[in-house]
């Protein structure tokens, strides 16, 4: 059985079961795999097939998941398009697919591929059948770009048929009690998120409701109105919400799972969401090679990510992560060079540093490639911004590498007061330098009111960088 068979089976199991809700509309799971036909037969007659790319520019919406399992149908390649990208990526992006699906009211500007309204595929039916084969290429999700080309993480039809996510969780699994949160799944941003996805799988097979908001989702008042269960934030998000629950009496009793991801969050950021959302408030731990790794509720395992879930291995090797899951990438699409940075044997090298302690948890302690190089000496930042942010006068820190004249490199810090404080800059120059010695002591700091965030949702570290360089 290859993907997507197990979804079109458990769609099928419960046609009557709402998959998705927006708004007054309601998608019921025999509904879903109705349209999934039809975007199969539209693509196929479209001349579409086996090991075809196909780009994915569709907002968040039935139609728009039901294209791409479509896509995953015909055994063709999906290529997700994230919206609001520069031209240049854009034709980077689309520069190896056949034909792009868009919206009725979407336009890819520039585009040199054939563009497929949605509309004009949902012309007639053929009962789905899978044509995919395991070693073959499914889907192609770009990074954000940060490095300039975004780079083309593949997954094959192997990981997607045996990894954890796209199949019924095994009984008793870690992966089956974390599904049972995810009643109504709060669905939002772009089906180009390898995350949002994931978790939309987690979704569906154990039997819940994606929810997609009317417009931009006003966190943390969204989750109430919405009657959310499960829902996943970023950190500059889950500080967005705290900001609020520390005035505001929000009521999130339905809440189950509040998946926090993306980038680290200090110990005592957590402590403060586990006191204020309460047991749905959760740690998360992956990349997009990989999917998600490890999973904790805030509270548990303190200072780590969590344990690893089912089907992940986790090895440090030299203080390095390393991991090993059928769910991972088979590489970066059309680069054998990067991929051999971080593909071996089968295992996957995270270039995260870090130490799984005596009962299991996973520490990370910084990013392989996130240092300061000062008079040839390297610091990783992530220990330094854990410094920094332990002090009880700030909310967050964020530490960048900016040229220096007399030492190649020097660290600036970037520190959010927490509200209603001032940090004493000679006391947190103490801080580093007690946990970490002189030399990791940033040469400069900057206090700001907020962080800028990235497309990918995370800190964005370059935007900080760029602000200090004009």
């Amino acid at each position: 059985m290859v993907h997507p068979q197990a979804l079109l089976d458990e769609l099928e199991r419960a046609p009557e079961v709402p998959a998705f809700e927006h708004g007054s509309r309601v998608t019921t799971r025999g509904e879903l795999r109705e349209l999934i036909g039809r975007f199969a037969a539209g693509l196929r007659a479209a001349g579409l097939g086996p090991g075809d790319g196909v780009g994915l520019a569709t907002a968040v919406t039935p139609e728009g998941f039901a294209a791409l399992v479509a896509v995953h149908v015909l055994g063709a390649r999906a290529v997700a398009v994230r919206p609001g990208l520069p031209e240049a990526q854009l034709r980077h992006i689309l520069s190896d697919v056949a034909a792009v699906v868009v919206d009725d009211d979407t336009v890819v500007s520039d585009a040199e591929v054939p563009v497929l309204p949605v509309e004009r595929l949902l012309t007639a039916y053929a009962e789905p059948v899978p044509q995919g084969q395991l070693d073959d290429i499914a889907t192609v999700v770009f990074t954000s770009g940060s490095t300039g080309v975004p780079k083309g993480v593949a997954y094959s039809y192997r990981a997607l048929t045996e990894g954890r996510v796209w199949r019924p969780p095994v009984p008793g699994s870690a992966h089956e009690r974390l599904g049972a949160g995810f009643g109504r799944y709060l669905l939002f941003g772009t089906l180009a998120s390898a995350v949002m996805v994931e978790q939309l799988g987690v979704c569906l097979f154990a039997g819940g409701t994606a929810v997609i908001p009317e417009g931009l989702p006003d966190f943390p008042a969204v989750l109430p109105r919405l009657g959310i269960t499960a829902a996943l934030t970023t950190v500059p998000r889950l500080h967005q919400v705290l900001e609020v629950l520390r005035d505001t009496d929000v009521d999130l009793s339905a809440l189950r799972r509040l998946i926090v991801a993306g980038s680290p969050v200090p110990p005592h950021t957590l402590a403060e969401a586990a006191e204020l959302i309460g047991p749905a408030m959760h740690h998360a731990y992956g990349q997009t090679e990989t999917g998600m790794l490890t999973i904790c509720r805030a509270g548990e395992g303190v200072g780590s990510v969590g344990k690893a879930c089912d089907t992940v291995d986790i090895s440090v090797r030299e203080g390095e992560v390393w991991v090993r899951t059928p769910s991972a990438f088979s590489g970066y699409w059309r680069d054998e060079a990067a991929t051999a940075e971080v593909r071996r044997d089968g295992w996957v090298r995270t270039q995260d540093l870090g130490f799984v302690d005596a009962e299991g948890y996973l520490h990370l302690s910084g990013r392989a490639r996130d240092v300061v190089i000062v008079n040839a000496i390297i610091h990783y930042t992530g220990p330094i911004e854990r410094a920094i942010a332990a002090c009880p006068d700030v909310d967050q820190a964020y530490v960048v590498a900016v040229p220096d004249a007399r030492t190649g490199e020097a660290a600036h810090a970037f520190v959010v007061p927490a509200p209603g404080r001032s940090p004493d800059l000679a006391e947190l120059r103490k801080a580093v330098a007690a946990e970490l010695g002189e030399a990791a002591v940033p040469a400069r700091f900057s206090f700001v009111g907020a962080v800028p965030v990235a497309p990918s949702g995370k800190p964005d570290k370059a935007a900080l960088r760029a602000s200090i360089m004009d």
